[in-house]
């Protein structure tokens, strides 16, 4: 007994005494390190010569680290500006030395301290070619950038082109998800297809690389699989668990069912009727275009030279017929000059057979584009930190139900297309994505076509292999094809695999074009710009600092990371107490002017239209908003940029132009379905030569011209009935629903506009019930009914709905050749 007791004490006495030393490393290792940071903001101050914000503290001192680290640009780096990099493009990578300052993009940093570099690069590898680059890549979407960065990070002398901005087409138009494919591995077990295994697979992979390498950009959604019938409920367990096997160890939740009660609980629009219960799965969600804009910045930091607004017009060869060049067109200022490379690469989405036809006109083309439609709805759509997918619509489609940016993201359709520089989607489109929500949601959300906020269609690059004999099947992820000029062409994939496309393309051309990079693959390790300082509480720091709002300290920290600070640094006082600094371009969403002076100035933002869609995301999220910002954007552009009075006016008609395109206008009665010649004011149909007049459709009802009636007649706001009208509207609505059951027809329609003495044609009619009858079902509820006079109210003419007032307000009771019912019968209160 002694034995054991005395060997306890000895062993309780050791681990008192290990536990005392290890107190006392750490205390010593917490005291050197306190010093440690001391003297590294000391030498901070004295060595960077960093001149601070008229308003600063030493708070900024966070934002200053990063510039003792080679691997962690400080919040204030400022890049070459675009005249800066026209000059690069010229001269060629030699010219880099000799331009900007010593906190310019010409000191490359180190590649992450994570990357293993690989040996100096030969000495052949710093020829005398001075003004040839290694690379020139044609294109500024995902893809493109995604190279940019990669080449520039193994220490490639690189250039980047893109002929409108960066993320100007497909790579702004996503989905918003970084996602492994849940539906891909559906089908890789159902059909026992081990290549859309691989295809998952890698896309998880690379997945869990988007979250690490931009944490203010991207994070983890729990998505809903709503079930409606029991035998489902195992289905979709052992899915979303196959899913989670696959991810392996990534940081992300594992997936969870949810009883019918928790599910309506987390989830509260959903449709109640027969639900079982609903299995919720994670994925990532992103800001897309401000990813694009983070990548290429972050190619910049590491020495690549990059412009936007720059059209390839011309391919250039050598006496040999292999590419050894481009002629590039400055859009802003129509100036043309030429961009010496040993190797080009084709990464331009969609419009990747301009390039290889431009290469070779009588090469066969390989891009069969298909149109993806998203829509936007308001935050009351869905809970704001939870998706909802529906696996089989009735078409047998996957159709997205996701809250982004404070709004609700719906989507996507697919169908063949043509490729167009500004898609636009139909009526058609919308109006079925709007449908498919409705079948989803509880029939206490009145799904309606006037709560659209905006809308857009993006074209997938879906491709086939020009090698393949077979001329059946489209390659399911991306394709890298070199011609016999020597032109490198990527193809397809997503945004989610971007990264791993970009290095299987540079792989190849270091091989195509005998290149000799001074360091293995690394960007799987490269965080971007804006990551190394950013923590998920920094807002908090932000408000301290700058007194914002909590909402937009939040955005500023989500959207730029570090730089945050650079951002409010620019910010002007409200002159308020509170907040202080931050003045909002709308009164709606956490966008603030010093935005736009940032991405002028660090951002390569050239146009109104670069912006309002992809420095801020105000035209995806709301075009009515971004229409009353347009003004203000103009204005702070103008002072920025110098812009005299045509071009002002230039700018406002291109992004009134491209708002058309996001959706603008909105309201479901302006330009109805299957009548083209109604938009914008184009000729009437049947109207020729000097006849030919300019109306809208509204203004063809009233009698108005284009100049009265067009463009400007669609922004008027939704219509708003006081209660003498609801009442009479209701009323008159109750009069037509013979049954009672709360719908009329479009007879019964036809029956009020005619007695109003209001003529439109059958066809047109035809197509206004279709775009207020979602459910397609021939019928119309009273709020549908409220929607088409609602739209006349707002469109017709001032004449027309005078006459309707005044017959609400001096004829009571208004025979509509049928016998009115009691109130009670009418079909519902209004």
């Amino acid at each position: 007994m002694w034995r054991r007791i005395s060997a306890t004490g000895a062993r309780q006495s050791a681990s008192f005494g290990r536990r005392a030393a290890y107190a006392t490393v750490g205390a010593t290792s917490l005291a050197l390190s306190a010093y440690y940071y001391q003297q590294q903001q000391r030498r901070t101050l004295d060595d960077d010569n960093f001149e601070l914000p008229p308003h600063s503290s030493m708070i900024y001192l966070e934002a200053q680290q990063a510039s003792r680290d080679p691997t962690r640009p400080h919040a204030f780096w400022a890049p070459p500006s675009r005249e800066e990099m026209l000059r690069m493009l010229q001269e060629g990578p030699g010219a880099i030395k000799e331009i900007g300052s010593a906190k310019s993009s010409s000191q490359k940093p180190a590649v992450s301290a994570d990357a293993t570099p690989a040996a100096p690069a030969d000495a052949s590898s710093t020829d005398d070619e001075s003004d040839v680059f290694d690379v020139l890549i044609i294109g500024g979407g995902a893809t493109g950038a995604g190279c940019a960065v990669d080449a520039a990070t193994r220490g490639l002398k690189v250039a980047m082109v893109e002929r409108d901005d960066f993320s100007s087409g497909t790579s702004s138009r996503s989905t918003k998800l970084v996602h492994g494919g849940v539906r891909y591995l559906e089908k890789a077990v159902r059909e026992l297809d081990i290549e859309q295994y691989k295809l998952v697979k890698e896309a998880l992979t690379e997945r869990a690389n988007f979250l690490k390498i931009a944490p203010y950009l991207s994070y983890q959604l729990p998505i809903m699989l709503p079930i409606y019938k029991w035998w489902q409920v195992p289905y979709y367990w052992a899915g979303s668990k196959a899913y989670d096997l696959l991810a392996g160890h990534q940081g992300m939740e594992s997936s969870y069912f949810l009883s019918r009660g928790k599910a309506l609980e987390a989830f509260p629009m959903l449709k109640n009727d027969k639900l079982v219960g609903a299995m919720v799965y994670y994925d990532g969600q992103h800001n897309d275009s401000r990813m694009n804009v983070a990548l290429g910045l972050t190619a910049v930091q590491y020495g690549a030279v990059i412009a936007n607004h720059c059209e390839v017009v011309e391919l250039l060869k050598d006496e040999n017929k292999r590419l050894c060049g481009a002629r590039v067109r400055d859009s802003m200022t129509g100036k043309e000059f030429k961009v010496k490379a040993k190797g080009i690469i084709n990464a331009t989405g969609p419009f990747t057979d301009g390039i290889r036809q431009m290469d070779d006109p009588s090469i066969q083309t390989i891009v069969s584009p298909s149109a993806g439609v998203h829509i936007i709805l308001p935050n009351y759509y869905s809970p704001g930190t939870m998706g909802l997918l529906d696996p089989a619509t009735s078409d047998g489609r996957v159709i997205f139900f996701l809250p982004w940016q404070g709004n609700t993201i719906a989507g996507t359709t697919d169908s063949p297309t043509d490729v167009t520089a500004n898609p636009m989607a139909t009526e058609e489109e919308i109006n079925w994505i709007l449908g498919e929500v409705k079948n989803y949601l509880n029939p206490d959300v009145k799904v309606r076509r006037g709560d659209v906020l905006a809308a857009w269609s993006g074209i997938r690059p879906l491709v086939r292999d020009p090698a393949a004999k077979s001329t059946e099947g489209l390659v399911r992820n991306h394709m890298i094809n070199v011609s016999k000029s020597g032109l490198l062409t990527i193809a397809g994939g997503k945004w989610t695999t971007y990264r791993a496309m970009a290095a299987e393309t540079i792989d190849e051309a270091i091989k195509e074009f005998n290149l000799k990079p001074a360091r293995e693959c690394s960007s799987d390790r490269v965080k971007l710009i804006g990551s190394h300082g950013y923590s998920k509480t920094m807002f908090i720091r932000l408000i301290q600092q700058f007194g914002l709002e909590t909402e937009i300290a939040q955005h500023l920290a989500n959207s730029y990371g570090d730089r945050a600070w650079a951002v409010a640094s620019l910010a002007q006082s409200t002159g308020k107490r509170w907040p202080v600094f931050g003045r909002r371009i709308s009164g709606q969403y956490p966008y603030i002017e010093a935005e736009i002076r940032y991405a002028v100035r660090r951002e390569y933002a050239c146009t109104a239209v670069d912006v309002l869609a992809r420095r801020l995301r105000l035209a995806f999220l709301n075009v009515h908003a971004a229409l009353d910002a347009l003004p203000r954007v103009i204005e702070i552009m103008s002072e920025e940029l110098h812009w005299d009075k045509a071009r002002q006016e230039k700018e406002t008609e291109d992004a009134k132009a491209f708002l058309t395109t996001m959706g603008l206008p909105v309201s479901p009665i302006a330009y109805p379905v299957g009548v083209p010649d109604a938009v914008l004011g184009h000729p009437v149909a049947g109207e020729t030569g000097d006849k030919q007049e300019h109306k809208s459709f509204w203004g063809r009802l009233g009698g108005k011209s284009g100049s009265d009636s067009g463009l400007s007649d669609s922004f008027y706001s939704r219509a708003q009935f006081n209660p003498e009208e609801l009442a009479e509207f209701h009323k008159v609505f109750g009069a037509l629903d013979h049954d009672g059951d709360g719908h009329i027809n479009g007879q019964d329609l036809e029956k009020v506009l005619s007695h109003l003495d209001m003529e439109v044609d059958a066809t047109v009619l035809k197509n206004i019930i279709e775009e207020v009858d979602l459910d397609k079902s021939g019928s119309i509820e009273f709020y549908e009914f409220l929607e088409v006079m609602g739209g006349l109210k707002e469109h017709a003419s001032r004449s027309a709905f005078s006459k309707l007032v005044v017959q609400v307000e001096s004829k009571r009771s208004v025979d509509y050749g049928i016998k009115a019912k009691t109130t009670d019968r009418s079909g519902g209160g209004a």
